[in-house]
């Protein structure tokens, strides 16, 4: 008798747990949860997969011809019932709702009374029933669909697609400002929430005119007017304030990305504009270099070991070698003229070699010996030559510097051969290049070829250009 009325008891709270998922699927739009009973909803991602394993064990002794334990058969039900419920409460937060989040809603609802219908079907000795035997086709069909629809969901529209080509990692040299930067912004920190299928706060942020659109509030983006920009604001605002975006559960941006999307806004929020439109006193294009450079502690992780022991033992008062930051093994070498120095003093320093990312040798004499030390630097990204004896046989050993972004080479005896060099540098950003024994045409020429390259020529060869410029004026 005992065990009866405890059956009775579990029917009843299936059929009540039946009942109260479809009034809610019904009445939906109605409803509105207390905030605790919405925090139940977030449960949903760790029972959900607690009712599959029961249910594909079930259907498993089903079609065996096995009988399926009553508890099995009970803790199955009950638990997909609770997983139905706890996602649509978890559903509610998420308003107007995507087509995904949708289908994953009503599939797992429909899983959920199917399973119902085999638990009563079950109940009445019609396991073997030949719609007891398709509704548990149905029912892994349904597992199969629902856990879709919710893969998707948690990890994007395209994450079962065929591949296809991803977005660069790096970003293009001359990028199209909304597209490969500001957009790649968004998309790293801002799309999981405002997408076709999640449109928190109804805003749509894939695309430009979604983000022009807007969401509740109307102003997410005023072109020109980056103060007046619903999501500079929300930028701004304190961690602890709920409408700073991101949530506190997400990557917050960092103050460079903040300053893009600032400027971007300011300059009129384009979707046209590249960086070589901007002036290269724009401050836009300062930000947007400084975002297109590599993360130097992750270019610099894969650098061999270097003791604290061998940078003590070839530092002198002369020679100050130091780590670019705590714990890299990248290192920086400053050399100041000494009145004993040697090549040796220079040549040491090939110990460390693949860890020099900076040398400065300005005003130091440095012939082949010391520039085989340099042409070994195969990660040295800046190096000063400047006021040295160098000739053009030895800069040509620079040209397996692949890394090479900055060189100093002013104040020396190098001519117009050495532009060779200069031209296999593919890296080279900024290149200090005055009173040299390179003619100013071919020095002219070199500019106009690598438009990309920041040629500092010295304060006298601007004054003679802009006096070439004020000559060139049609006098009155």
């Amino acid at each position: 008798m005992a065990v009866e009325n405890k059956r009775i008891w579990v029917d009843y709270t299936v059929f009540g747990l039946s009942i109260f998922l479809v009034f809610c699927l019904l009445f939906e739009s109605y409803i509105e949860l207390p905030n605790l009973v919405a925090w139940i909803g977030r449960w949903h991602p760790l029972v959900l997969h607690f009712p599959i394993v029961l249910l594909l064990v079930a259907i498993y002794l089903g079609f065996r011809g096995k009988d399926i334990p009553y508890n099995l058969r009970v803790v199955a039900t009950i638990a997909t019932l609770v997983t139905a419920i706890s996602g649509f409460f978890l559903g509610t937060e998420n308003t107007p709702k995507g087509d995904l989040l949708f289908w994953h809603e009503w599939l797992g609802s429909t899983l959920a009374l199917a399973v119902v219908l085999w638990y009563w079907l079950d109940g009445l000795q019609l396991r073997k029933n030949i719609y007891s035997k398709a509704l548990q086709i149905l029912i892994i069909v349904l597992i199969g669909f629902t856990g879709h629809y919710g893969g998707l969901i948690t990890h994007g529209e395209e994450f079962l697609a065929l591949p296809k080509e991803k977005r660069q990692k790096k970003i293009p040299q001359n990028p199209l400002i909304y597209q490969d930067v500001v957009g790649r912004i968004l998309e790293e920190n801002c799309v999981s929430c405002h997408n076709p299928n999640k449109k928190k706060g109804e805003l749509l942020m894939t695309n430009l005119e979604g983000l022009l659109k807007g969401g509740e509030v109307g102003n997410t983006v005023v072109p020109g007017d980056s103060e007046k920009s619903e999501i500079i604001r929300r930028l701004h605002l304190s961690h602890e304030n709920e409408e700073h975006m991101p949530p506190d559960d997400k990557k917050p941006l960092n103050d460079n990305e903040i300053k893009i999307l600032e400027r971007w806004i300011a300059l009129g929020a384009s979707d046209t504009i590249r960086l070589n439109h901007l002036p290269k006193t724009e401050t836009l294009g300062v930000l947007v270099k400084v975002m297109m450079e590599p993360d130097p502690m992750k270019k610099w992780a894969l650098l061999p070991k270097v003791a604290d022991s061998t940078i003590l033992n070839l530092s002198s008062d002369y020679i100050n070698i130091t780590r670019v930051a705590s714990n890299s093994d990248a290192i920086k070498v400053n050399v100041f003229l000494s009145p004993n120095h040697s090549q040796r003093s220079i040549t040491n320093l090939a110990r460390i070699s693949s860890n020099i990312v900076e040398l400065d040798l300005s005003g130091i004499p440095v012939g082949l010996p010391e520039m085989d030390m340099i042409s070994s630097c195969a990660n040295l990204e800046w190096l000063e030559l400047d006021r040295t004896s160098i000739t053009d046989e030895e800069l040509d050993k620079l040209k397996g510097l692949e890394k090479l972004r900055l060189l100093k080479i002013y104040e020396t005896n190098v001519t117009a051969k050495s532009i060779l060099v200069f031209k296999s540098l593919s890296n080279l950003k900024s290149l200090y290049l005055w009173r040299t024994g390179i003619e100013s045409k071919a020095l002219d020429e070199f500019i106009k070829e690598r438009p990309d390259l920041d040629v500092d020529v010295g304060i006298e060869k601007k004054v003679e250009s802009f006096v070439v410029v004020l000559d060139s004026i049609p006098k009155t």
